[in-house]
């Protein structure tokens, strides 16, 4: 396919501009700037993790039923696979019987199952939910390690904090290009990217009711 819209306009710039504004609102919640912030205990942040725990398991669980798919596939990249660090985070924060008590909130689990209809029905639908988050994970991820390992004390790219290192990842800034490019040639018309570029802005949607949900869950005191 060709790499632009018929506007011109690479399709990587399309999703992020037109994206912008659902992304401000989710990055600027009140649970994650008074996470950020280090009003917020650890408990909070660990609730956080056990979110993304879900969402992530959605992601990567339909993830090899969509190597070969001719949209998604390419995509589908072993060295940006999160569901086991978050598992090695979620032990070091919760202990060894950390599955024993979580939870999904009710956000977390709509937000999952989006996921999941899309990576099972419609591949490119599932492109716009990579993107949101491995992308950001790249991006804004790194500022959410660098404010956990300063207020909570957690050992730099350790346990903890692993689920925003990506060891297999060198030279991100480089990897992100690349994965700009792989959106600017994906396999779909103006009339899909439409659709996706849409997904995309109701992933930060479901992004950032989960936020609200955490917000109400961990009130700051008067």
């Amino acid at each position: 396919m060709d790499a632009t819209t018929t506007s011109g306009t690479p399709f990587s710039t399309v999703i992020r501009v037109a994206s912008h504004e659902q992304h401000t609102e989710a990055e600027t919640s009140t649970f994650m700037s008074d996470l950020l912030g280090g009003r917020l205990g650890m408990t909070a942040y660990a609730r956080y993790t056990e979110q993304l725990w879900f969402v992530y398991r959605a992601l990567e669980d339909g993830a090899e039923s969509l190597r070969d798919d001719p949209v998604a596939g390419p995509f589908i990249r072993p060295e940006l696979m999160r569901t086991a660090e978050l598992e090695r985070d979620l032990a070091h924060l919760r202990g060894a019987d950390w599955r024993d008590e979580l939870a999904p909130l009710p956000a977390t689990v709509a937000y999952a199952e989006r996921v999941a209809q899309c990576a099972r029905d419609w591949p490119a639908g599932y492109v716009a939910h990579h993107y949101t988050r491995y992308l950001g994970d790249l991006s804004g991820g790194q500022i959410i390690r660098d404010k956990a390992e300063k207020t909570w004390g957690f050992t730099r790219k350790g346990d903890g904090v692993r689920f925003y290192v990506f060891e297999q990842i060198p030279n991100p800034a480089a990897f992100k290009r690349s994965y700009r490019e792989l959106l600017d040639a994906v396999n779909a018309d103006d009339l899909e990217k439409q659709r996706i570029v849409d997904e995309c802005k109701k992933a930060f949607d479901y992004n950032g009711a989960v936020f609200r949900e955490l917000g109400a869950e961990f009130p700051l005191s008067a």
